[in-house]
């Protein structure tokens, strides 16, 4: 089976045991080392700049590459604009690698434009899972919960959302359970970062809810 086979497989599986109307799995393999994505679009929400380069990681979940953000900005972001979706999952594995201020690695959904979306994340330096929106370039915090999130190690962080409901995961265990309604419509799905935070992202997967009957 070839590797484009093998993911179409996967996509259809996910298809069939979550009712999502697409889902996909992008692990940056197909690209060259120092390219970055031509379907994503990357900046930063505030000041400073962001930087994600497509580059090798022996430790990658899904060899031979990875997504890294090494960049310093006040939140870097890169989002897939054709993953377009008001109610689905966003997931992906994160490994945070070094920063003195933040070592975050999270998820976007909703995202309009680098100044209104949606995000959670994850952080080793503070060992927390946290919510937000971000309306107009401003991040406000829905919801900070403890937990274990180590420093160079990979780990799974997911967001299941649909209408006001949002439900955030990490490595399988539900932190955040909570209402919010203040971004609807459908938006971009993608990544984000903080401050110095250096991260490598792979397996990028969305799926979008199959629409009700």
């Amino acid at each position: 089976m070839t590797k484009l086979s093998h993911f179409l497989t996967l996509a259809v599986a996910a298809v069939g045991a979550t009712g999502d109307a697409m889902a996909d799995t992008i692990n940056f393999d197909a690209l060259g080392p120092g390219a970055l994505p031509p379907e994503w679009t990357c900046g930063v929400t505030g000041s400073g700049g962001s930087r994600w380069t497509v580059e090798p990681d022996a430790d990658a979940p899904s060899k031979p590459n990875v997504l890294k953000q090494s960049g310093v900005g006040d939140f870097p972001w890169c989002a897939l604009k054709s993953a377009s979706m008001s109610d689905g999952y966003v997931e992906v594995k994160f490994k945070a690698l070094a920063g003195r201020s933040d070592q975050a690695g999270g998820v976007m959904w909703r995202w309009k434009d680098g100044d209104n979306y949606y995000v959670a994340r994850a952080n080793a330096l503070e060992n927390n899972v946290s919510l937000y929106y971000t309306t107009n370039g401003r991040r406000n915090t829905i919801k900070y919960v403890d937990a274990p999130v180590a420093k160079n190690r990979w780990h799974t962080l997911r967001v299941d959302f649909a209408g006001t409901s949002i439900r955030v995961s990490l490595n399988g265990k539900t932190y955040i359970d909570v209402q919010d309604k203040r971004i609807s419509g459908a938006g971009a799905a993608g990544m984000w970062t903080k401050a110095d935070s250096v991260t490598v992202f792979d397996d990028f997967v969305y799926g979008a809810a199959a629409p009700s009957k």
